[in-house]
């Protein structure tokens, strides 16, 4: 079965089709992609690829409504945009690409595959907000975590080069949108982003968590609900604390030449990383395997070692020249190190694809 992986991003689209062992046929990456142009990008990749058997889009926002696959049709779409207003950055682009391929493959199976779903693992403990039951009942308030089609994929793959079955893995998806997640046994028990991806660590523009109590005080001051969206969204993250943008490379650049408030950017990003690995440690009660994964978990090796560097604690001993030459599905800590540190290319197209075959071979059985 070739899947073709439909990958829309909040600014790009990334399309690939993966055989049945998940070698790559065919791949492309448009990097500034509105979704207005539908059929475009896809019409020209197809025109080239090899013949599809079903298609897989990924999807960031499944709401409670959708917790694994789902085979797409009029109904799901339609729930797949009624949550528009959780991921507005990215849910629009994910409509546009599955409709552009709906349309230009109208005979082929199309699956939505949600970064939610890993995470509907979390216990009630994990997911629910200390506010008004009233508010909770009435729009379904509850953390849902997202990068979970990357996590899935770090966790497994990461436990698979450790020989560690059911292993605790702390897995970090580190690029301009980041999380962590702490999974046990392959299982989600709990990640830092919560309603909307806007929650948890210092992203590239994104905020990560701010006192609530903040953001009523500055609707006080005059800010609009607009405005705190705009900034929150766009210019905040390492871009706000910088002021030379988003991203690592530029800011730390700009601390190697003194600016100190590139040096203070580093600073909190690295405080709210280290932070946020020791809890997801402790959600799990401990860490066994310790993932980097994305743009910036795979090749920003300083990062690791200032990472590790605070949390020896824990038994994590890096290698410095393991993690200065790494290249993508490699050990970076040392022998001895009571955890074990991992680097894996992150690798959604094969979540993707996996999950896809799964849902239709699934379907296929019970016809049977």
């Amino acid at each position: 079965m070739n899947v073709l992986v439909v990958n829309a991003g909040s600014s790009s689209l990334k399309l690939g089709v993966l055989d049945e062992d998940d070698i790559v046929l065919a791949e492309t990456q448009v990097e500034r992609w509105s979704g207005g142009d539908q059929t475009g990008p896809l019409k020209d990749f197809l025109s080239d690829a090899p013949t599809v058997d079903a298609v897989g889009h990924r999807v960031v926002h499944g709401g409670s409504e959708f917790a694994c696959a789902t085979a797409i049709d009029d109904d799901v779409r339609a729930g797949i945009e009624a949550l528009t207003g959780l991921a507005p950055l990215h849910q629009p682009r994910a409509l546009a690409g599955v409709d552009a391929a709906r349309r230009l493959l109208p005979d082929v199976a199309q699956v939505a595959c949600f970064d939610t779903a890993f995470h509907t693992t979390m216990s009630a403990a994990a997911t629910t907000y200390a506010v008004p039951a009233a508010w909770r009942r009435r729009w379904d308030l509850r953390r849902f975590g997202f990068h979970g089609l990357s996590h899935a994929y770090a966790s497994r793959r990461a436990t698979e080069l450790a020989a560690r079955p059911g292993a605790r893995v702390v897995s970090c998806h580190l690029g301009s949108g980041a999380s962590l997640a702490a999974v046990a046994d392959g299982r989600s028990v709990d990640t830092t982003m919560g309603f909307t991806p806007l929650a948890g660590l210092v992203m590239a523009t994104r905020s990560g968590d701010v006192d609530p109590g903040l953001l009523v005080w500055l609707q006080r001051a005059g800010l609009t609900l607009d405005d705190l969206e705009d900034g929150l969204e766009h210019h905040s993250g390492l871009a706000g604390l910088s002021e030379v943008g988003g991203d690592l490379r530029d800011v730390r650049k700009a601390a190697n030449n003194g600016d100190q408030r590139a040096v203070l950017a580093l600073q909190v990003h690295l405080h709210r990383l280290r932070q946020g690995i020791a809890a997801m440690t402790a959600s799990l009660g401990g860490i066994d395997v310790l993932v980097f994964t994305g743009g910036v978990g795979e090749h920003d090796a300083a990062l690791r070692a200032d990472t590790a560097a605070g949390l020896a604690f824990l038994g994590i001993d890096l290698d410095t020249g393991r993690n200065a030459d790494v290249v993508a599905d490699n050990r970076v800590s040392r022998d001895a190190s009571a955890v074990e540190v991992w680097v894996v290319e992150a690798r959604e197209d094969v979540e993707i694809a996996t999950q896809t075959r799964a849902l239709l071979n699934s379907n296929e059985r019970r016809k049977r």
